[in-house]
């Protein structure tokens, strides 16, 4: 019997994709119209300083995804003021991917016939805590989640063994009473039945199977569209 449904966020809940890309155009707006600074050198730069990042925090760290360490580090880059700039870009590019970006189809009527059947609704994430609660809020998920895991708090992004089993904990339940819904096939699915859990593949665009996918034949659904995944959780008992 299944106890509780967890979901990735980014991608999953919502198109990070189109949202990120709105929230790019609106920074480089800005710092355009701030330091006269073309597209192609504005590309090449955040290209520099996410790759620098990277490099010095690893990437199993949640502190990567965080804009205002970005934003920090590319006007550093740059020798541009970080003052009120780093704020300021911060909220051009994430209130306009909030602004821009709204919950998959059927994902919202999704949770509340999990919450019809006693099923409980949890979150695994990679990110920071906050910006996930704003999402979450915004795009209308919030009145259904009971737990939250983020890469900030686990310590460790997903897959890693030591995130999906705090997830489990979070859930109360035993791995095989879990379902983790996400888009990375490695990240969500194959860390998901790793972990005992069972894998929900959310691939809306029919994304080609990732190299190596054939070992984890029969071990995880693959779903188009949230109409099939209560469907599928009924098979499981």
């Amino acid at each position: 019997m299944i106890k509780e449904v967890i979901f990735d966020i980014d991608n999953t809940l919502y198109s990070y994709d189109k949202g990120h890309k709105e929230g790019m155009n609106e920074l480089y707006r800005y710092v355009n119209e701030q330091f006269q600074v073309g597209r192609e050198e504005f590309q090449e730069m955040v290209q520099r300083s996410n790759k620098e990042i990277a490099e010095r925090l690893g990437k199993d760290n949640a502190a990567i995804h965080s804009r205002s360490i970005r934003f920090q580090t590319l006007l550093e880059n740059w020798g541009k003021p970080l003052f009120p700039h780093v704020k300021t870009m911060y909220h051009a590019y994430w209130d306009t991917l909030l602004r821009e970006s709204g919950p998959e189809p059927g994902a919202i009527a999704c949770m509340e016939e999990l919450k019809k059947m006693g099923i409980s609704v949890g979150i695994g994430t990679d990110m920071t805590a906050m910006m996930q609660y704003e999402k979450l809020e915004a795009f209308g998920f919030a009145p259904f989640i009971t737990h939250v895991v983020t890469s900030q708090e686990a310590g460790v992004e997903k897959p890693h063994p030591d995130f999906m089993a705090l997830c489990v904990r979070k859930a109360g339940a035993l791995p095989e009473e879990c379902v983790f819904v996400g888009d990375n096939f490695k990240k969500d699915t194959c860390g998901a039945i790793a972990c005992g859990m069972h894998g929900v593949w959310y691939n809306p665009k029919g994304k080609a199977l990732p190299e190596g996918a054939d070992a984890f034949a029969g071990a995880y659904r693959e779903i188009r569209h949230f109409d099939e995944l209560v469907p599928y959780i009924r098979t499981l008992g």
